[in-house]
């Protein structure tokens, strides 16, 4: 560093550097991530990380992005078990059910999936694999990670004269 009697000239590019705009995945990789978020503000958020691995050919985000889809991906384990807050219950009730328009494209149960998006995301981590197979995990976790998503967002009660029923027809006695 110069100082008033030194001859060193300095560069006010090395001393000031340039502001850089924060890019999208920058703004993402900050973006909290926990346990007082609902679960479709995890799956949303689950959803945008593999939105963004998906596009990205930068390894050091890619990296990034995995390992905040893979702390998703935790959270929302414990947000399957939490009880659903009323305004979710909301949003997942219809008043006229048509079972077969609900059926999800797995008859694999969401914590089962969320295991196989987890052990995805943990090979990708693990960089093993060639750029090919890397591309084609990628893919396959980018689909089931929405196919999660569709798959739990997808409206689960029916309104009847007795109450709340599942759509299935079962009886819903406490809704979790």
């Amino acid at each position: 560093m110069a100082n008033t009697n030194s001859t060193t000239i300095t560069n006010p590019e090395i001393i000031c550097p340039p502001q850089v705009n924060e890019t999208a995945i920058a703004t993402l990789l900050k973006t909290p991530l926990g346990a007082t978020m609902d679960l479709f503000q995890v799956l949303e958020s689950c959803q945008q990380h593999v939105d963004a691995l998906i596009e990205n050919d930068n390894n050091t985000e890619c990296m990034a992005l995995c390992g905040r889809l893979l702390a998703g991906l935790e959270v929302l384990k414990y947000a399957l078990k939490a009880p659903l807050p009323a305004h979710l219950i909301e949003r997942l009730t219809v008043d006229v059910a048509e079972p077969d328009n609900y059926r999800g494209a797995l008859s694999t149960d969401s914590e089962t999936l969320r295991e196989y998006c987890v052990a995805l995301t943990i090979l990708l981590l693990q960089r093993q694999q060639s750029s090919e197979q890397e591309e084609h995990i990628t893919g396959l976790l980018f689909e089931l990670v929405n196919v999660l998503v569709e798959d739990l967002k997808t409206p689960r009660f029916v309104r009847t004269e007795g109450g709340l029923a599942m759509i299935s027809g079962e009886a819903v006695p406490a809704i979790h």
